[in-house]
């Protein structure tokens, strides 16, 4: 531990997660901490201790590149802080690194291959897999003819296996997959596979006319591959209430209309049997207007009948809404400081101010006219002080204040 000290409490936690033994850690895992280890090197090839007399430190010091210190700098900086994998492997493996730095780079300057493939037995050189680092299948081009990829190539695991090229197929990759033909090279040799036409499971060209074989949903004739429709043979199995569409080289259902139970293609004129809300006009199953059709649709008190596809529903009538399942009339709420005319307009008070005038003028003209000296002297005199009255802006405001109530 003698370059961890600086992040001890990081290691510690580490070590406490850690659940993985290191023959099992990923190959990768272990060639990203290589190259970022051999990054740190280049980083650091022009550095020294920084102490000013380069003399006397590299006689009673270790040259900086060979030092602990330079050692440190670069495992530090070797992980991402994120990177977990990461920092569990370098946990682990310190005494190996500590090795190599201070023993090994000399004789073993391939510092991913010493520590990776030869000590830690996670990686496999190229060209090899599994956990023997057997060899890969290889062919006059190289590893699996040189179109494909050896399975577990460069890991311990892997079954090493050819996964050839799109277009190639076989041990080594060597044959054209279905669907592709072999081209014929400018020298008379056998070229790259190329594609078919696309229904075409075997070809001796691109054409649609060169097919020797026809890919599923397809039939060979004449060369050429026809689709097969499913829809109208006994090949296509669809549930119920769905149809088959057929489609080049398949078919597929679909969901029949709404306004069908069971059908036989798109749309409402292909139903077997109309739906529920629905009633054949014509040759197509259309929707029931129930709120015109039924006398009483709606049993509530002031409700109102709303049509929609294949059924309807009752809603308030406008001016109405819904409580505790009763429509009532949507009153708004009574304002207790509301006077009894604040609704009128000015127009209306000046109307109705002149009536009332009007009556009492009237009851004291009746009175008057019926010869009492009393109620005509009441009657002139409450016609000049009405009128006195009427013509001042107190007389009105006082006026206007009674009949509102206020």
């Amino acid at each position: 531990m003698w370059w961890a000290w600086p992040f001890l409490p990081a290691l510690v936690l580490l070590s406490e997660l850690s659940v993985v033994k290191v023959q099992t850690a990923p190959c990768q895992t272990c060639r990203k901490l290589t190259e970022s280890f051999l990054k740190g090197l280049e980083r650091t090839a022009n550095k020294n201790f920084g102490g000013g007399n380069t003399a006397w430190e590299e006689e009673k010091l270790a040259k900086y590149a060979r030092s602990e210190t330079r050692l440190l700098e670069i495992v530090e900086a070797a992980c991402e802080k994120t990177d977990f994998d990461c920092n569990q492997l370098l946990e682990q493996i310190e005494d190996q690194v500590e090795t190599w730095w201070f023993h090994r780079q000399q004789e073993a300057p391939d510092l991913f291959e010493w520590l990776c493939i030869e000590e830690l037995r996670l990686c496999c050189p190229p060209g090899h897999f599994g956990p023997e680092c057997k060899e890969c299948p290889s062919g006059p081009g190289g590893v699996c003819g040189g179109l494909g990829r050896c399975e577990g190539e460069g890991t311990r695991l892997g079954d090493g296996e050819c996964v050839c090229d799109p277009g190639y197929s076989g041990h080594l990759c060597q044959s054209c997959a279905d669907g592709y033909y072999r081209e014929k090279s400018s020298n008379d040799s056998s070229g790259a596979c190329a594609a078919c036409y696309h229904s075409c499971k075997k070809c001796t060209g691109p054409q649609d006319y060169k097919c020797l074989d026809c890919k599923p949903g397809w039939i060979l004739h004449d060369n050429k591959c026809v689709d097969i429709d499913e829809c109208g043979t006994e090949l296509a199995r669809c549930p119920s209430n769905t149809y088959c569409h057929n489609l080049d080289g398949s078919y597929e259902c679909r969901g029949c209309d709404q306004a069908c139970v069971g059908c036989m293609g798109s749309g409402p004129a292909r139903c077997k049997k109309c739906a529920r809300g629905y009633r054949l006009k014509g040759a197509k199953c259309l929707d029931i207007d129930e709120c015109s059709e039924r006398a009483i649709a709606c049993p509530g008190l002031n409700e109102a009948c709303i049509n929609e596809e294949g059924s309807f529903h009752c809603d308030c009538a406008d001016g109405f809404i819904r409580r505790d399942s009763i429509c009532v009339e949507n009153k708004p709420p009574v304002d207790p400081n509301k006077g009894l005319f604040d609704d009128m307009t000015d127009d209306e008070v000046l109307v109705l101010q002149q009536m009332f005038f009007g009556v009492v003028i009237c009851v004291l003209a009746t009175l008057a006219a019926k010869g009492d000296m009393v109620f005509t002297a009441i009657f002139i005199g409450g016609v000049a002080a009405m009128a006195g009255y009427w013509l001042t802006e107190k007389g009105d405001y006082m006026l206007d204040g009674f009949l509102k109530g206020r």
